[in-house]
């Protein structure tokens, strides 16, 4: 959580600063619904997986449809169906849900055996080289690899290898003496398919986030966002955010980034399409080609799916699936009103972490309005992120540039749905790579432009800190 004192323009546009936060106030105008009309109220293991809670009939069959090609899994090709052949011939998961569970966050590997952990499905591991990127890729590829680690493999091809991942503990203390132990994640791989990777190489490890409300962070202004930036510039501290200028298929421009953990990809649409390829190996007609590389020919030699006619999922169904993410409703607040939950809402101001994890924003029609639904659009949304980058310190540093972001850069995180995490994935790891085990964990990673806010944390007594926790977990 990062912060500086902050106007009341830098959270809520013309709101006040303290209706924002609740503080001064007996109730907060809105944001018990995060999301607005959309909201649902839905806690348990399905939390995450509802649609708007204001769609029409007629969009609830699309998120029906566009529910299924997200779930069940694909299959070689060839294959009877050609509806959902085409797996591979590189993949993480034979599904957009085998990552995102119940459409919620992944976790780091757990289970050590002979090869290193347990396949690594929730956790991506992104590889690019230093050099001059194009305009459209934000990054140069690893020559032999590309520019994601694939663990799993159809029939008659290699996997690329296997993750491995060890811990080195970082201790510290807190003002009132007591102690933590934060766990350092060190990467490498083994059993390497195609030989040594380039000497070079950059490695970006990736949780897959839960996908709530991605439709209405795609309906926040353009100018919001910016505003966000130029507040900040204007405003003397540490805290000084940038946004991500990245390439979109589907706009076949440059767009503003939003999603991805340094907001390298800017809609929802070139997301589901990258991951589509990426992770489950399903071409489409924007992201037409496998990602084998030149050095993988037994990659490049397997069946493609749709008999090798065109790309192995259709516009029709992406375009479903798309909304599908897009609709997903964030749940609502819980324990609003509880004193606990109060106190650590101020704490959280006080800590000045919403200069960066801005409260909320009305939304506008997004930029695909035929793959989304107008009931996002005019609601006002509380999902406590600027959506700029931020450099957050060499403890967080990966190192690897992608776009615009430099390798000590992150984009803010959503922070709604925090607290259910737990219910419908049964883990609280959060960050990047999920180092962080629960939120304090998570704030106490901060450093760079965070670092005073982390400092005010470390001062907090232990009945502060459990305030503090309580308030992020009810968001």
């Amino acid at each position: 959580m990062m912060g500086i004192r902050f106007a009341a323009a830098l959270l809520c546009g013309t709101a006040s600063l303290g209706m924002s936060l609740g503080i001064g106030a007996a109730s907060p105008p809105d944001d018990e619904k995060p999301g607005g009309d959309t909201t649902v109220f839905a806690t348990g293991r399905n939390a995450f997986s509802f649609p708007a809670a204001n769609l029409s009939d007629e969009e609830r069959t699309r998120f029906v449809i566009g529910n299924s090609f997200f779930k069940r899994n694909w299959v070689e090709a060839p294959a009877s169906t050609t509806a959902r052949d085409g797996l591979g011939p590189h993949f993480i998961a034979r599904s957009c849900g085998g990552c995102h569970v119940t459409d919620g966050r992944g976790q780091p590997p757990q289970i050590r055996n002979r090869l290193g952990q347990d396949p690594a499905v929730g956790l991506l591991m992104r590889l690019s080289v230093p050099g001059n990127a194009s305009p459209k890729a934000g990054v140069v590829p690893e020559p032999v690899y590309g520019d994601q680690f694939n663990n799993a493999a159809v029939q008659g091809v290699k996997p690329e290898g296997e993750v491995v991942i060890r811990y080195t503990p970082v201790s510290g203390r807190f003002a009132d003496g007591t102690r933590y132990t934060l766990q350092q994640p060190v990467y490498s791989f083994s059993h390497l398919g195609y030989g040594p990777m380039h000497p070079g190489v950059m490695i970006g490890p990736r949780i897959a986030p839960q996908i709530i409300g991605v439709g209405l962070l795609e309906a926040i202004p353009e100018t919001e966002i910016l505003g966000n930036a130029a507040r900040q510039a204007a405003t003397p501290g540490p805290i000084k955010g940038q946004p991500n200028r990245v390439w979109d298929a589907f706009a076949g421009r440059e767009m503003l980034g939003r999603f991805g953990w340094k907001a390298n990809v800017a809609s929802v649409a070139h997301q589901t399409a990258g991951a589509f390829r990426g992770d489950v190996g399903i071409t489409s007609s924007k992201a037409p080609d496998e990602s084998c590389t030149p050095t993988q020919t037994d990659c490049l030699k397997s069946p493609r799916g749709a008999h090798g006619e065109g790309p192995e999922i259709d516009d029709k169904t992406l375009g479903d699936v798309v909304f599908y993410q897009a609709t997903l409703a964030p749940p609502a607040r819980r324990n609003a009103h509880d004193a606990q939950t109060v106190h650590g809402q101020r704490l959280f101001a006080q800590a000045q972490c919403a200069a960066c994890h801005r409260p909320d924003y009305v939304t506008t029609a997004g930029p695909f309005p035929q793959l989304t639904s107008k009931a996002l659009n005019g609601q006002r949304i509380w999902p406590y992120t600027d959506l700029l980058l931020h450099d957050m310190g060499e403890g967080l540093a990966d190192g690897r540039p992608d776009f615009q972001a430099s390798g000590r850069q992150w984009k803010t995180p959503p922070l709604w749905g925090i607290g259910l995490i737990r219910d419908v994935n049964s883990h609280d790891r959060l960050l990047h790579d999920g180092r962080a085990r629960g939120a304090l964990e998570a704030i106490l990673w901060h450093g760079g432009e965070a670092e005073a806010s982390k400092q005010q944390v470390l001062k907090m007594n232990k009945a502060q800190r459990e305030a503090l926790v309580k308030f992020v977990e009810s968001l």
